[in-house]
């Protein structure tokens, strides 16, 4: 008698953890499942402020550009009143400087998104191209 209502204790015990057990997996599927989720929903998000942040930066590129080629027609004009013999030294310097700013311009227009790493190496490397532009601008309306 004690034996049977030991076995009979034992498989309830493990009816009990087989249940138990049982439970204990279809949570952890569901928690993978809702991990899941929100990792694409992370992802998503760190896309679309990956694409804004380009997108903002173009358009911080293109005042700085179109702000470099007020600056250079400004030059132009300014040049025509100087001396026949200093004006060909000086166009040559604004042609120099007309040619980087439009490259620099068909240098953004041309980026294509190709991941975050690829862009922030691009962003740093184009600022600092931007950077000594407009250092190089700044020091020609010096000179004059």
């Amino acid at each position: 008698m004690k034996s049977s209502k030991l076995l009979f204790l034992f498989t309830m015990l493990g009816i009990f953890f087989m249940f138990t057990s049982c439970d204990n997996a279809a949570q952890k599927v569901v928690k993978a499942e809702e991990n899941v989720v929100d990792a694409e929903k992370d992802l998503q998000m760190a896309e679309e402020e990956y694409l804004a942040d380009v997108e903002q930066y173009k358009l911080l590129s293109a005042e700085k550009i179109a702000a470099n080629d007020r600056s250079i027609a400004e030059f132009n004009a300014r040049i025509e009143q100087e001396k026949k013999e200093v004006r060909a030294d000086y166009k040559a310097k604004i042609k120099s400087l007309e040619t980087k700013n439009s490259d620099m311009k068909k240098k953004m227009d041309e980026y294509r998104v190709e991941g975050k790493d690829k862009w922030e190496l691009f962003k740093t490397e184009f600022g600092k191209d931007m950077d000594e532009l407009g250092e190089s601008i700044s020091n020609f309306g010096k000179k004059d």
